[in-house]
């Protein structure tokens, strides 16, 4: 875990109400470092609903293998989490170490095995040690209470510098339902399918089928639009839990799609994720900066989505930033290596609203001290314009400084 933390962290951890039919509890089981929290187990009320997405990465952990087995079922009745071992590249040992984890957690829960979701972050290509849950598994189970959201974010962190949290409140007819959701991730940032480790949770009654489709889209402009070094981990995962608890409370259970209380919950259950993910962006490893890049004027949104990430995942647009330099010449070749449709007389190039370049060149009003003054603010906007169609997309990164180096130099060490 990183020493300082990120300057662009917020403020403090959200308020975050407790989910009905959700207990949460977490231990120190020494999977890697000796009294650090590293262990999170949640436990959910018969009938809970789960939803997931997970990396695409070909190499892909031991707990995504054995969540993607399970999840079509839908169902879901404990939630094990470990950091400091990611579980990943180990083989035989690997799947057993899945298998004992789930075993426990099973037990502890009294729920079907299948029943099980795990996630694990942390080093890869060492074997897990899963008999370590067994010293804390019962201990957890007996103290899990609703609400500690806080030590839950905190126990999933590998070099995050804070815990990510955020929640909303939606109303559906005269009841309202709440959403809570927790995220970890700050390097091996690039995802391609939700984010490093994220849970979401909500008492709402959502059938199975709808929370999928729910988070597969969700994910497209929020955790898929991030990223930090162009790296997409072994362990991604992003698990959606629906207890359904709120219809104890008049809420009718939404199982269609064209529900007219639906939008409404998908815009909070959004804006959860898009909080979530912009968390993880401002948490890069070293960042010192925040920065949007919004792609305009593409053929499409799919073309516009390809060139926000060629400039996102340049490091030398990236270390340009961290030096405050608004170097527009490297914008332009990440623009034109991206192998999408451009033109470079039609290109125009915006820094923090301040345009630099316009239609092939340095813009004629170029202002050399506005535009380092605009540099040195912890947020960049960069923006570029095709001129070629209505595409248009948003992608979030952060600079590349040295104590990224740093930090990934000594990661095993």
């Amino acid at each position: 875990m990183a020493s300082s933390v990120s300057p662009l962290a917020p403020a403090a951890f959200p308020d975050m109400p407790p989910i009905d039919g959700v207990r949460i509890a977490t231990a120190a089981a020494g999977i890697r470092y000796p009294g650090r929290t590293d262990v999170l187990l949640a436990l959910f009320d018969p009938g809970t609903a789960v939803a997931g997405v997970f990396t695409r990465s070909k190499c892909p952990s031991a707990a995504v293998d054995w969540c993607r087995d399970r999840i079509k079922r839908g169902a879901a009745g404990a939630l094990v989490v470990n950091s400091g071992n990611a579980n990943a590249f180990t083989g035989k040992s690997g799947r057993a170490a899945t298998k004992l984890t789930a075993e426990l957690g099973a037990k502890a829960a009294g729920c079907r095995l299948d029943e099980v979701f795990l996630a694990s972050t942390g080093v890869i290509g060492e074997p897990l040690d899963a008999s370590k849950f067994a010293t804390v598994m019962d201990r957890l189970a007996a103290t899990a209470t609703s609400g500690g959201w806080h030590d839950a974010a905190r126990a999933i962190m590998t070099t995050d510098t804070f815990p990510k949290g955020a929640a909303a409140m939606v109303r559906l007819g005269t009841s309202a339902v709440t959403i809570c959701g927790i995220a970890k991730g700050a390097g091996m940032i690039a995802p391609d399918m939700g984010t490093m480790l994220s849970f979401v949770f909500t008492d709402a009654p959502i059938a199975p089928a709808l929370l999928r489709s729910l988070l597969a889209e969700g994910v497209a402009d929020t955790f898929n639009a991030v990223t930090i070094d162009g790296d997409t981990s072994t362990s991604d995962t992003l698990l959606a839990f629906a207890t359904g608890t709120a219809a104890k409370r008049g809420v009718a259970r939404i199982a269609r799609a064209s529900d007219p209380r639906l939008p409404a919950f998908r815009k909070g259950f959004v804006a959860v994720l898009a909080n979530l993910a912009e968390q993880v962006a401002r948490d890069g490893e070293g960042a010192r900066k925040l920065v949007e890049i919004l792609v305009e004027g593409a053929k499409s949104k799919q073309s516009a989505r390809r060139i926000a990430l060629s400039i996102a995942n340049s490091p030398l647009v990236k270390t340009a930033i961290a030096g405050e330099d608004a170097n527009w010449g490297r914008v332009v070749m990440a623009v034109g290596k991206a192998g999408e449709p451009a033109d470079r007389d039609r290109l125009s190039i915006w820094f923090n609203g301040i345009r630099v370049a316009h239609k092939g060149a340095r813009d004629p009003g170029y202002d050399e001290a506005a535009v380092s003054a605009a540099m040195k603010k912890p947020e960049i906007t960069l923006k570029v314009g095709l001129g070629l169609g209505k595409g248009r997309d948003r992608v979030l990164t952060c600079d590349l400084t040295k104590e990224y180096v740093a930090i990934n130099g000594d990661y095993r060490s």
